[in-house]
C-alpha cells in the first residue's frame, strides 16, 4: 500500500511512516519543514510544501499513483501557542484540512486518517472519555480539532470520502530503533519538559497544582508513540472493518490509565534513580485537568491496545536524547515554539 503522510517529517508522522515501512508498505511524505525534519524522511519519497497548496498535492498524487490513502498528521500543535494565536492555528488546522481533503476527494483517494486529540472531550467525574463523551474543547488548538473533525464527517457524506479520526490522547517516547523522536530540543509536552530539565539540572515546573484530581495537578493518559504508529498501520491495514459501516468514524487511542503530573515525576525519578527538583506554577493558558481513555472501541474494530508502559516511554525518551544529537545535528538553531509541521 502506497500512504501520503502530512506531517510526515515530524515526531509522530515520522513515526507512522517507519511504522508503515516495517510492514511493507510505502511512505510519501509531504511536509513544509516549519518544524518537521529532514532527516527524519530519508529513504522515503518526500515533498517539501504546505498541505492547503492544491496543485502541489495534485502533482503528489499524480506522480504517486500507487497512493490510496493518506495519514493527515500535519498542524499546529501548541496549546498555549494556540491562545496566544489562534489565527495561525484555524489557518493551518482548519483551513489547510479542507483544503487537503477536498484535493484528495477529488484525486480520486478516498481514506483519510485524520490525526485528532483527546483534547476535545469533556471529561467524566472519574476522568475517562469514550468516543461519546460530550466536547469541550478548552482552547483554540482542540477547538480547531474539533472543527476538523466536523468538517471532514460532513465531507465524507458529500463526496465519498472516507474519514477515520484517531483521537490521540498524549504521546510519549521515541521510536524503538531510536531512527526518530521528539525533533525540537525543547520540548513542549511534559515528558520531554521532563527529560530536558533533568539533563539539563534545572527544576521542572508543576503548572497548575489545584486541579479536581487525586494530588491537584492535571491527569493525561501517556501513550508510547510507536503503540500510536502500529495504530495507524492497523487502521490502514482494516479501514473498512474501523468505520464499522459509517462514512466517518472516530477511535480513542491510548493506555487506558491515567497518570498525573506528580506521578509522571516519580516515574522518571524511578527509572533514573535521580530526584527530579521541582517548582510549583500557576496553570498554563489553554490546559485541563485532561482525561484518559476508555478503549474498547480500538479493540474491538482495531485488535488494537497499548503494549508499551509509562516506564519503557521514559527509557525510550532518555535513550532519544542521548542519540538525538548525531541525528539532528543542527538542533540548536531550532529552538522555536512548534509551529507547522506537527505529527
Amino acid at each position: 500500500m502506497d500512504v501520503l503522510i502530512t506531517g510526515g517529517a515530524g515526531y509522530i508522522g515520522s513515526t507512522v511512516a517507519s511504522a508503515l515501512t516495517d510492514a511493507g508498505h510505502r511512505a510519501v511524505v509531504l511536509d513544509d519543514l516549519s518544524t518537521g525534519r529532514a532527516e527524519f524522511v530519508r529513504g522515503h519519497r518526500f515533498y517539501q510544501g504546505d498541505v492547503a497548496d492544491r496543485a502541489l498535492v495534485r502533482r503528489v498524487l499524480a506522480e504517486n499513483p500507487g497512493i490510496t490513502a493518506a495519514v493527515h498528521c500535519a498542524a499546529r500543535v501548541v496549546v498555549p501557542d494556540s491562545v496566544a494565536r489562534p489565527g495561525d492555528y484555524y489557518r493551518t488546522n482548519v483551513t489547510g484540512t479542507l483544503e487537503l481533503a477536498e484535493t484528495l476527494a477529488g484525486c480520486g483517494v478516498r481514506d483519510l486518517v485524520f490525526s485528532s486529540s483527546a483534547a476535545i472531550y469533556r471529561p467524566g467525574t472519574d476522568h475517562s472519555v469514550d468516543e461519546s463523551s460530550p466536547w469541550a474543547p478548552a482552547s483554540p488548538y482542540a477547538r480547531t480539532k474539533a472543527i476538523a473533525e466536523t468538517m471532514l464527517a460532513d465531507l465524507a457524506v458529500a463526496t465519498g470520502l472516507r474519514v477515520l479520526a484517531l483521537r490521540y490522547f498524549n504521546p510519549v517516547g521515541a521510536d524503538p530503533l531510536l531512527r526518530t523522536g521528539v525533533q525540537l530540543r525543547r520540548p513542549t509536552h511534559a515528558l520531554g519538559v521532563l527529560a530536558h530539565a533533568w539533563g539539563a539540572g534545572t527544576p521542572f515546573s508543576i503548572m497548575g497544582t489545584d486541579y479536581p484530581t487525586r494530588d491537584g495537578t492535571a491527569i493525561r493518559d501517556y501513550v508510547h508513540v510507536w503503540d500510536l504508529a502500529r495504530a495507524h498501520v492497523t487502521a490502514l491495514e482494516r479501514f473498512d472493518r474501523a468505520l464499522d459501516g459509517r462514512p466517518a468514524h472516530a477511535i480513542n487511542l491510548g493506555t487506558g490509565r491515567g497518570t498525573t503530573v506528580r506521578e509522571l515525576v516519580a516515574a522518571f525519578e524511578h527509572a533514573t534513580g535521580r530526584p527530579v527538583p521541582v517548582v510549583e506554577g500557576p496553570r498554563r493558558p489553554g490546559d485541563t485537568v485532561g482525561a484518559y481513555a476508555r478503549t474498547d472501541r480500538a479493540r474491538r474494530l482495531l485488535g488494537w491496545r497499548a503494549e508499551r508502559d509509562l516506564a519503557t516511554a521514559v527509557a525510550d525518551t532518555l535513550a532519544w536524547l542521548e542519540r538525538r544529537g548525531l541525528v539532528l545535528p543542527d538542533l540548536s538553531r531550532r529552538e522555536r515554539v512548534p509551529a507547522g509541521s506537527g505529527g
